[in-house]
Order: C-alpha cells, then structure tokens, then sequence
C-alpha cells in the first residue's frame, strides 16, 4: 500500500551530529548528475562539442539558476507579500520551499550565460537542458512525497495515501507521484525519442515540446493537488497559481515549436572550421 510505503520512508536517511542527510538534498544531487550524463549523450549524438570544462560550466551556471530561482520564485509567486515585510527570511530556505516556475526562468537566463560562455547556440543549449530535465523532475517529485508534502486533494480512490500531520488522517491524492509520473518519466521518455532521430530536429523543439507537455500536465494535476494554504483559490475559487503560471508556458512552448518549425535551423555546437566532424549526422 502506499500509505504503508509512506510511512515507512523516513525523509532523513541518517544523521551524524549536526550533518544530515535527507532524500530532498540527494534527489537534487541525483538529478543534476543524471542531467549533466544525459546531455553530455544527446550532445555526442547531435555532434555537439561539449568537453569537461564546457558541461562543468553548463552545469555550475543551471544550478545556480535554479536554486536562486526557484527560492525566489517561490518568495514572489507563493508568499503571499510575507517575504516583502520579511526579506531577511528569503535566504532562510528551511522556511517555506522551492518554485518549480522560478527555477525554470533561472535556469533560462542562467542557461544564457553558459551559452555565452561556451559558445554553443542558446536553442540548442536550451533543446539538451529540456531532455536532460524530467529527470530531476522526477527524483524531485519523489522526494516531495516522502517528505509528505505538496499532497493532494481528499479522494476515496483506493490509491489514497494518508499523509498525517497537516495534511490530517484522511487519503488523498499522491498528486506527487502523479506529478513524478507525467512530468518527469513520460516527458523524458518523449524527449529522449525525440533525441534519437538522425539529422537532430531543429533547434528549438525540445524546448517548445517540453514547455507543452509541463504546462499541460501541471495544469491538470493542479485539479487534484491542493492549493497552498496562504494562497487557497483564485479567480472564483478554481484556478490554483500552479495553474495560472503553467498556462504561459503552453503559449510559449506553441510559439516556440511554431519557430522551430518554420526556421528549422539546425543544431550546432561550435564554429565547424574548429570542430569540422561535429555537426555531421551519425550514420
């Protein structure tokens, strides 16, 4: 049962004195490892060069877009002006969480800077970044639920999960693991198939089909997630803030597959008369 599961998972996995160790922490740590793996892969079959020092750079300047965007993204969209009177608290990460909204548009203008630096086209940067993400999404997902958090609406399903403390002793949808499910293994699998066609799709489409496929699914799942408690409804009692920041992303995700379907541009890496087997389709 997965009520059983649940409580079984400790969120800590072990402590020595002051040191602990929770999944939350390793299912970051996961995700970044297996992000940087997979797009060190997609960009070898694109004929991308990407060496050491370009995914280290890539990877330093996602993380930190991510991390300071997502606390800062939560702070603005979910803090209801209580990080306004209280700016100080921003920096205190233990109080309140991550936005997964925010840690996107880091990841964005981060993703800027490492294009910059290694000079690899942003859409193509971009169009790794996208594969490479669910993952994380995924491991992130997963920890949320063993913290027992993020939970669902009440539900009578048979797969109802008893969360206890705030959540009270009532089952309610393991919209974490619905989350983990369609967000993160089925838009990677999406992607990856994606990857693997020979001549590389145009720049531009992973990310206008990723940023579809989260907006679409997150808007969904919000219908059996429960609203954060400072925030509730909004707009007549049915629209939740997940739902209102994931509808942008369906219209520009739209734009960009429109972009990347009428330029076909294609995915390059550095100048070819420095590299000049790296943009040639694998046989």
């Amino acid at each position: 049962m997965l009520n059983e599961l649940y409580q079984m998972v400790d969120p800590v996995i072990f402590s020595l004195g002051p040191f602990t160790v929770r999944w939350y922490g390793v299912a970051y740590v996961l995700g970044f490892i297996c992000a940087a793996f997979i797009v060190w892969r997609v960009a070898k079959r694109w004929r991308v060069y990407v060496d050491a020092d370009s995914l280290i750079t890539i990877m330093c300047c996602v993380i930190i877009g991510i991390v300071v965007g997502g606390r800062l993204g939560y702070c603005l969209f979910y803090g209801n002006g209580y990080y306004l009177e209280h700016p100080l608290e921003i920096l205190m990460t233990t109080k309140g969480g991550m936005s997964f909204h925010g840690g996107l548009i880091g990841a964005f203008l981060s993703g800027i800077v490492a294009a910059k630096m290694t000079h690899i086209p942003y859409l193509t940067l971009a169009d790794m970044a996208c594969v490479a993400a669910p993952l994380g999404l995924f491991f992130g997902r997963c920890a949320n639920f063993i913290n027992g958090e993020l939970w669902g609406a009440p539900t009578d399903a048979p797969w109802g999960v008893v969360f206890g403390g705030a959540a009270g002793d009532i089952p309610r949808h393991p919209s974490q693991l619905y989350e983990a499910v369609l967000e993160g293994l089925i838009i990677f699998v999406v992607l990856l198939i994606l990857s693997r066609k020979q001549p590389p799709r145009p720049r531009g489409t992973f990310l206008g089909v990723f940023l579809v496929m989260y907006g679409i699914f997150r808007f969904l799942i919000e219908f059996v997630r429960e609203p954060d408690v400072q925030l509730g409804y909004l707009w007549g009692g049915w629209l939740t803030m997940g739902q209102l920041l994931s509808l942008p992303l369906v219209i520009v995700g739209i734009c960009v597959l429109v972009f990347a379907l009428t330029k076909k541009l294609p995915q390059q890496g550095l100048p070819t008369q420095s590299f000049p087997t790296q943009n040639t389709p694998e046989q």
